[in-house]
């Protein structure tokens, strides 16, 4: 590996500013290394070729940091990391290998896997004991020079708005665009094509109020997928917590994002990023070099204490980021800030976000990075969402988060999936999480919109297949099927996926608005995956990770008749949301009466609930809206049986009641009236609300 020669002449420069900042005559650049022993920052010309080798002069509280002047944005760059390679001892540097910036705003180029991506030989039976001399340069990503004012937010508002209003609808960047024709063919599957007023306008069109954007972060596709010819989808597999996700970028480049974000503030929708700070792309051991392993192996990852040669998993993809350290734990505060304040996104959703609450001893949610969140001036006013579980010991925390944080709420899936297909002994779940999780999120003064209450999400069946299919088909993802989660709580309703069958087809079509009424009457926050309000399949697909094709992206010309009727139910459904304060209570302690009943109209027993049944009515009342336009006063009548079940409504003083909503017949047209403890016979599979 010959060095280029040297032009620039490295100053002494600032250790206080980690990565690259330009100050408008020269560039500052600094790296985080505790175990380095020297550091080399290589430029490259516009050809990714590589023309100059740099020492970083300077080496203060473990930070490596020189200024270049003349050096401005554009500028292409990379690292060389020289010290110690003795995996035994948890240190796996090799300057043969050029290691992307964690602090990098911008990548230019993308991975063409190679061995020179490894830093030990990968024909050795030594396996990662062995060194590789191979130079990575050539085919890894180079980190580019930013321009700081390149992001002009000063027009810009952000929507703010309040948690007990929040809609949420999960979407990723190329399944929302790809296959929009009202969309220009060279914008569709980025995120100028997601600024698009035809994909802007159809959010807008349903009445949510934020999109949650699956990972757009710079992450590296898989080898193996490579090998396979496919690539990471999903986007779980992050490398650049600062950069954007290239193949994301349209005409506009970095700019597009900012245009993104501005144009979903302007039509009142907020933008929340999934983001992934509990592993890297670098996965374990066998992994490649890519960046913070060549940096700091000992210093990025959880080794384990009595083999650092391998690392703790508790991800369940190789290793786990360090967030204990506290340069780590200032990396990632600091990549949350730049996206909240440079690219002013308002939340953030965290994959496994029970690894950042774990200290020494298991998770805490008193641990260092709930605390620096809580204090952070800007972090703690933004949407912060947990994915409440990983695979560690303890990682199942649902309930367990600190209050400011909502939750995605696995019991509300699990239980409403399991009522509505007819499972006993789960009605006091039921009910339990139609209210809001009270029994979960009811302490420490959280309130009932920490729940995030989802039905589906990018992980697992869609609603439709939810409907249609027994079991998981995941072949197109080439591993013979065996992928996946095998317990879908799932119902095909009498024939495997697509039937001609009328009355298989009217079934499917009423439990997918039985769960979709479900979910936007409960409290809680409704989060909606994107395509099932017009009952989007994945032909039976339950872990789509690797599928950047027709089967995950979404068909907006496919949409059926039957497609169109759950369209309009689903704008309903959250046009009486947001016009209705009964469904979406802020607080456990707001004045509602809540009361439990028989399909006969009288309260719930503790044999009731205990008997196996699968029909309740539930009715909500708040006197402080009686004197509003709001309803004040609402009966939700469920009957998850396959016959049809009479329920006798409740008596309010001789005022009658008249259905809102009746997910069997479900046209627009007005409902009679039914008498104050009048009877009235609820479909087998509906629910109908009384107001």
């Amino acid at each position: 590996m010959d060095a280029p020669a040297m032009t620039h002449r490295a100053e002494p420069g600032d250790p206080s500013t980690p990565g690259a900042t330009w100050d408008g005559e020269g560039t500052n650049f600094a790296l985080y290394s505790a175990f380095a022993e020297r550091v080399e920052l290589c430029l490259f010309d516009d050809e990714g070729r590589e023309t100059e080798r740099i020492a970083l002069p300077e080496y203060t509280n473990e930070i490596w940091h020189g200024y270049l002047p003349g050096v401005g944005p554009g500028t292409l760059y990379g690292y060389r990391v020289h010290g110690p390679y003795e995996p035994e001892n948890g240190h796996r540097f090799n300057p043969n290998k050029l290691l992307v910036d964690p602090y990098a705003k911008a990548l230019w180029g993308d991975y063409d896997w190679d061995p020179a991506h490894y830093g030990y030989d990968v024909e050795s039976p030594e396996e990662d004991l062995s060194f590789s001399e191979l130079d990575s340069a050539p085919v890894m990503p180079k980190c580019v020079v930013a321009l700081p004012e390149m992001f002009n937010f000063e027009a810009d508002e952000k929507p703010r708005i309040p948690w007990s209003e929040t809609i949420i609808y999960e979407a990723h960047v190329r399944g929302m665009t790809q296959r929009e024709p009202l969309i220009p063919e060279e914008l569709r599957g980025s995120i100028d094509g997601l600024a698009h007023p035809a994909t802007l306008d159809y959010i807008k069109s349903l009445g949510v109020t934020s999109v949650e954007l699956l990972p757009v972060q710079f992450f590296a596709d898989d080898p193996f997928l490579m090998a396979r010819g496919m690539r990471n989808y999903w986007g779980y597999n992050t490398l650049g917590f600062f950069a954007p996700k290239r193949r994301y970028l349209g005409p506009k480049g970095m700019l597009g994002f900012r245009d993104m974000v501005r144009a979903f503030h302007d039509a009142g929708i907020e933008v929340i990023l999934d983001v992934v700070y509990n592993h890297t792309a670098e996965g374990n051991e066998m992994g490649p070099t890519l960046s913070y392993r060549g940096i700091d192996n000992a210093s990025y990852y959880r080794l384990l204490p009595d083999d650092r040669r391998h690392y703790i998993n508790d991800t369940g993809t190789g290793n786990t980021l360090n967030i204990i350290n506290p340069r780590v734990l200032q990396m990632v505060m600091d990549s949350l800030r730049y996206w909240a304040t440079d690219m002013h996104v308002d939340g953030f959703r965290f994959d496994l976000g029970t690894i950042l609450g774990r200290e020494a001893h298991g998770f805490d949610p008193h641990g260092g990075f709930f605390d620096a969140i809580n204090q952070d001036p800007v972090l703690r006013r933004v949407k912060l969402i947990g994915e409440p579980w990983d695979i560690g010991p303890g990682g199942y925390q649902v309930g367990g988060f600190p209050p400011g944080w909502a939750e995605w709420n696995d019991k509300y899936r699990d239980t409403v999936r399991d009522f509505w297909r007819g499972e006993p002994g789960v009605l006091g779940d039921f009910a339990s999480r139609i209210a809001g999780s009270g029994d979960v999120y009811d302490l420490r003064g959280r309130r009932a919109w920490s729940s995030v209450n989802f039905l589906t999400a990018h992980d697992g069946f869609t609603l439709n297949d939810l409907v249609s299919y027994n079991e998981k088909h995941n072949e197109a993802n080439g591993e013979d099927n065996r992928d996946g989660h095998d317990h879908n709580r799932s119902n095909n309703y009498g024939a495997e996926g697509p039937t001609g069958d009328a009355a298989i087809r009217a079934v499917r079509e009423r439990q997918k608005r039985n769960f979709l009424a479900t979910l936007f009457l409960s409290h809680g926050t409704p989060m909606l995956l994107a395509g099932d309000e017009f009952g989007r399949t994945q032909q039976g697909n339950n872990n789509a990770y690797c599928q950047d094709n027709e089967i995950s992206w979404i068909d907006w010309e496919g949409i059926d008749d039957d497609g169109q009727a759950l369209l309009d139910f689903t704008r309903r459904l959250i046009a009486i949301r947001r016009a209705q304060p009964l469904f979406r209570r802020d607080s456990f302690r707001d004045g509602m009466a809540v009361a439990w009943l028989t399909p006969a109209g009288a309260e719930m027993t503790p044999e009731d609930w205990a008997n196996g049944a699968h029909a309740l009515q539930v009715r909500f009342t708040r006197p402080d809206l009686a004197e509003t336009e709001a309803w004040s006063d609402v009966v939700l009548a469920f009957n998850a049986a396959a016959e049809a079940v009479r329920f006798t409504l409740p008596k309010r003083g001789g005022k009658g009641w008249r259905k809102a909503l009746d997910t069997e017949a479900f046209s627009t047209e007005k409902f009679p009236k039914i008498p104050s403890g009048g009877r009235i016979e609820v479909t087998g599979r509906s629910v109908v609300l009384l107001v």
